[in-house]
């Protein structure tokens, strides 16, 4: 991606402006998704994850990739698959079984624990890599269902079950990096330990300043 990414940037296109328009085509999709019009969602899906591969590399080739593209990018990502999951959940509200609406809800909170659950296991210094329902993973598979419209539900339970399992691997893996490593509490001293120690330091600076006095006095 990266001579793609020096192309678009000499073009004067910015890295927040690649991730915008990505945002923009999963609101598109998740629309297309919700109305029925798979064929058109599968390729408003492909615009989605490509701005998500690209947006890296405009920022290193303007020399912008740093902590706020990152937090954006994380962000829009999670928004992303709120939008294409709402889509999924509104079009199943409107077939036979309305309660498969929900099916789609319990996959884009099994999808948040995945990412959440590295964020949260990298600012503890852990590793949480891995698993088989990563987010491009993700959204191969919906591809897959969209484009063979018979085995969509079939896809969205595959998916849910692969996420869960990649949840409970990730979990496993920070708890037994986390129980390896025992964080010791500091010890607070009570307030009566702490004048004693107090009082040696005021003794001494008391007995100086007594002597300092003393040798200003005029001897006799």
């Amino acid at each position: 991606m990266a001579p793609i990414g020096k192309s678009l940037h000499r073009a004067g296109v910015s890295p927040d402006l690649v991730t915008g328009f990505g945002v923009v085509m999963a609101a598109s999709c998740g629309a297309a998704i919700a109305l029925g019009q798979f064929p058109l969602a599968v390729l408003l899906l492909a615009l989605t994850g490509l701005p998500d591969a690209l947006d890296g590399a405009v920022a290193k080739a303007a020399g912008k990739a740093g902590p706020r593209g990152s937090f954006l990018d994380s962000v829009s990502d999670r928004l992303s698959d709120g939008l294409l999951f709402a889509g999924a959940g509104w079009f199943l509200a409107d077939s036979d079984n309305p309660r498969m609406a929900m099916l789609p809800f319990g996959l884009y909170i099994a999808a948040s624990l995945v990412s959440y659950q590295r964020a949260k296991a990298e600012s503890l210094g852990f590793d949480a890599k891995g698993g088989l329902m990563e987010r491009a993973e993700r959204f191969i598979a919906l591809g897959f269902g969209l484009l063979f419209s018979g085995l969509f539900i079939a896809t969205l339970w595959v998916m849910f079950a692969l996420t869960t399992a990649t949840v409970v691997f990730r979990f496993v893996k920070v708890w037994r990096q986390a129980s390896g490593k025992v964080v010791q509490p500091r010890r607070l001293r009570s307030r009566s330990a702490r004048r004693r120690s107090a009082r040696p330091v005021a003794d001494i600076r008391q007995r100086a300043k007594s002597r300092a006095e003393a040798r200003r006095r005029p001897r006799p």
